[in-house]
């Protein structure tokens, strides 16, 4: 049973007035003391509330009050404590970007969602991509490329026609962002193992960011990602699982 909870919002109006509502109900908690973190806004919101739990995996349940939400429950904020505790948890495994700059310095950030790398300049980029240490394409023209979750196939990869994976496939999805060359090269699946390695080709004039989510590092030369050791719980009303949504976004015309 969950007593003690963390509230946090994103700052639009109905965030805020439904954070103040609660606030008025329930106690808020220090985040290192809570038994769940209610997060109220979108999906960037929920994935705030992840990273400031990063050294604990304390349970998340979102209301959806934002402008997308696909991880969020519905925004209804009557019966809260009675929702969380019937409410079906599912665990995710983030990815764990490691990006090295043009100038050689080092950035790690965690990814819930996706690791993209995308074109800065009007040029398209060329990337080298190795899987397990074996180059697998010497040379991806195209504006970008992603690595995504099975939480996160649904969101940046999906509007860049990649698949949807089911969230217990244990599966990566690699998918290129307008490939150039070759042009009917659709990506690739990959087992969540896999470590995967770009190298930017050209770099100084083709410069290339790359994106943990929604840390972003620019002019990069090189990005191994690899599923990191980090647990993650997330909450959702009973028979409205993440499961039971990605299964249905497949069957969404």
């Amino acid at each position: 049973m969950y007593q003690k909870f963390h509230f946090l919002s994103n700052s639009s109006p109905e965030a805020q007035s439904a954070y103040k509502s609660l606030l008025s109900t329930f106690m808020q908690t220090e985040i290192e003391n809570a038994d769940a973190i209610v997060a109220i806004g979108g999906d960037g919101t929920l994935l705030n509330a992840l990273r400031k739990s990063e050294g604990r995996n304390i349970p998340v349940y979102g209301i959806n009050r934002g402008s997308v939400g696909f991880l969020m429950n519905a925004p209804h904020l009557e019966n809260l404590k009675e929702k969380i505790d019937q409410a079906e948890s599912v665990q995710i495994h983030p990815l764990l970007m490691k990006a090295t700059d043009i100038d050689g310095r080092t950035f790690e950030a965690v990814a819930f969602n996706e690791v993209s790398l995308l074109r800065q300049v009007r040029q398209a980029a060329k990337i080298t991509i190795s899987i397990d240490n074996v180059i697998r394409m010497d040379e991806l023209i195209c504006d970008g490329v992603m690595v995504a979750t099975p939480a996160g196939s649904t969101a940046y990869n999906l509007s860049a026609h990649g698949p949807i994976l089911p969230l217990k496939s244990e599966i990566l999805a690699l998918t290129p962002i307008s490939a150039f060359r070759p042009r009917r090269w659709r990506g690739a699946l990959l087992p969540s193992s896999a470590v995967i390695r770009f190298d930017i080709l050209d770099s100084q004039d083709r410069p290339v960011s790359a994106t943990a989510d929604e840390v972003e590092i620019r002019d990069v030369r090189s990005v191994e990602i690899s599923q990191s050791t980090i647990t993650k719980t997330l909450l959702f009303d009973k028979g409205h699982s993440l499961e039971e949504r990605i299964l249905k976004e497949q069957f969404a015309w």
